[in-house]
């Protein structure tokens, strides 16, 4: 018979040392699909008295990619302050701090003065790294403190009395510093909750208790084994392991988190989850972005918390399509088309019954008012019933034309486009709308001025490869002398980077003073270009001697190699800002996407180099 239980007491729990690790082979046999079991224990919802969104973006979410510079952590942590740190309903953010650049990254963002969300770190359950916590004056980390008996036994080599010592004389050791620790119960979903978990949970409230400071824990579902069901067993039931924490351990649901994984799909029901059971914290990245399958997706939280709530001004929903904007352009992360909230389609339709729907009403299909909730119009829907007005719509909406770049139904090639959409209809007796791919294809063969060339793209690559390490080179105070110095500093340069086809110093009055050919087979040609050469006329040369910024011209072909090519050049000034003359590169289109990857990841750290200056 079933039992609904709600304990307000707690026992003291005795750890229990095991000769061999407790594998729960019948829940997980690894040779086939894990198994959940049921034991009929039922647990009313209990929801935490303030449920909060903590951040793991530049922790657990940067394992499964390359790191962010100092710059993207700094935009994306002002992203989590606008999103709901402003009303505290983002509370907190973790930080790697073994590297320069992670210390640089948390100085960036302590700077920003927000009060969420906070800045915490995260540490290994070692003395060495708490003495860093320690040296950056943090008042609160995350340490790690495997439970389950697969990292105890298997990982660790200790038994679990073992374990359990060494994490309590962490936490002493962090409170004692007057530091909060905040004990990652890491692969809580495969541990032994009554065994060690909640026996070592029992130790760290005593410490708290007499040290009047808290002591945090966090549950991670590391393998994403956990589930939402009702009547589920331990230790995979979410709602059992949170409410033996609060109710047996004697946890308050303030300083418990809940730390999911997506191995199963199920990271976001889990989170809520363990929120509606007590649990006041749950630990998210921005898109779920995180290692392997992923963490709780951060903006899915802010949706549900207003959900389950019905405090709008929570969180803003508005700015997350100018988040995934970044994702996209910076982070060069493409988003699924059909990703909730954010993604291209995700609020489109292509059933040709839905799209007559959404043209009557569009409540019967959209999932709330997304323009003004999300600032993200119903995508309008191309059938043979949308006129002109509707596909010169598409097309500005869709390709990202503002202003005087707009087109309207009145367009020439507005009208082809809308008749080659009816002939669709009226040749085949088409029923379905038509999709965004279709579109773009007729919008491309009849406006294909609207699209970047590839030329275009090769022209944005040039520039944001060559640009750091042509700048870097025109910095060099050896090229000031205009003579052997100088032109030692270019051979030096074309070896280093052999894509560059000719590179040549001019002084202020266009005059060459020094160059370097790459490639000897092409020596003799360039060679007729002497010492004293007047190139004051070319654009490469006015247009840094007009402005001081870096120029980058259009692809084309070389006279003397026949070669695509792409020429860079910026302005060299003496110590006093004074332009004394112009250095620029000829660069092989086709060599230099060759080396794109490799000169990618060194824009990137110069980018470092430059904001730790």
């Amino acid at each position: 018979m079933s039992t609904i239980i709600h304990q307000t007491g707690s026992r003291t729990l005795t750890m229990q040392e095991p000769e061999k690790p407790q594998l729960y082979r019948d829940l997980f046999p690894y040779t086939s699909i894990c198994r959940t079991s049921f034991d009929e224990v039922l647990l009313a919802p209990r929801p935490a008295e303030q449920m909060r969104i903590t951040d793991t973006t530049f922790r657990d979410g940067q394992q499964a990619r390359p790191p962010y510079t100092v710059k993207q952590v700094a935009k994306m942590f002002d992203f989590l302050h606008r999103l709901g740190g402003k009303t505290g309903l983002i509370t907190a953010s973790e930080f790697f701090l073994y590297s320069a650049k992670d210390r640089k990254c948390i100085e960036t963002c302590r700077a920003r003065g927000y009060r969420f969300p906070r800045v915490t770190a995260w540490i290994r359950a070692v003395k060495e790294d708490l003495k860093l916590v320690r040296d950056m004056e943090f008042d609160e980390t995350g340490m790690l403190t495997s439970v389950s008996d697969y990292h105890i036994f298997l990982k660790l080599g200790k038994t679990r009395q073992q374990a359990m010592d060494m994490y309590v004389g962490m936490a002493e050791q962090a409170l004692e510093w007057g530091i909060i620790p905040r004990c990652h119960f890491e692969d809580v979903t495969r541990a032994d909750i009554y065994g060690f978990c909640l026996p070592l949970a029992q130790r760290l409230m005593e410490l708290s208790r007499q040290s009047g400071m808290p002591v945090k824990i966090r549950l991670c579902d590391t393998m994403g084994y956990g589930v939402p069901y009702p009547g589920a067993a331990l230790p995979r039931s979410v709602q059992r392991v949170v409410r033996a924490f609060t109710d047996e351990a004697g946890v308050p649901g303030q300083w418990l988190e809940w730390h999911g994984h997506n191995d199963f799909h199920k990271v976001l029901v889990n989170g809520v989850t363990a929120w509606l059971y007590g649990c006041g914290a749950v630990n998210s990245t921005l898109f779920g972005f995180g290692e392997r399958t992923g963490n709780t997706p951060l903006e899915a939280l802010l949706v549900e918390y207003i959900s389950l709530t019905g405090d709008d001004a929570a969180a803003d929903t508005t700015i997350l399509g100018e988040v995934a904007e970044f994702f996209e352009k910076e982070l060069h992360y493409r988003i699924p088309h059909n990703y909730p909230f954010v993604g291209r389609d995700f609020n489109a339709t292509s059933a040709g019954v839905h799209a007559d729907g959404l043209a009557k009403n569009e409540e019967i299909y959209n999932i709330f008012d997304t323009n003004s909730l999300l600032g993200r119009p119903v995508p309008i829907i191309i059938t043979d019933k949308t006129g002109r007005a509707g596909v010169a719509y598409w097309i500005n909406n869709n390709m990202g034309l503002t202003g005087a770049q707009c087109v309207s139904k009145k367009h020439p090639a507005v009208g082809q486009i809308y008749e080659a959409i009816m002939a669709m209809y009226d040749e085949t007796g088409r029923t379905t709308s038509l999709s965004h791919e279709e579109m773009e294809a007729l919008v491309q063969r009849f406006m294909p001025e609207v699209f970047a060339s590839e030329f275009d793209h090769m022209k944005e690559l040039a520039g944001a490869l060559s640009a750091k390490i042509l700048v870097r080179l025109s910095r060099n105070k050896k090229l000031l002398d205009f003579e052997s110095g100088a032109c030692a500093c270019l051979d030096a340069f074309v070896r280093e980077y052999p894509f560059i086809q000719y590179c040549y110093l001019t002084d202020a009055t266009g005059s060459l003073r020094c160059s370097a050919i790459t490639d000897p087979t092409y020596r003799e040609i360039y060679e007729a270009l002497p010492l004293g050469y007047d190139f004051s006329q070319r654009e490469w040369f006015r247009m840094p001697m007009k402005s001081g910024k870096l120029h980058i011209m259009d692809v084309y072909q070389s006279h003397f190699t026949g070669k695509l090519i792409i020429t860079v050049s910026c302005a060299v000034t003496d110590a006093k800002d004074n332009i004394v003359g112009v250095l620029g590169v000829d660069i092989q289109i086709e060599q230099l996407l060759r080396k794109s990857r490799a000169l990618q990841q060194e824009a990137e750290a110069e980018a470092e180099n430059s904001d730790n200056e």
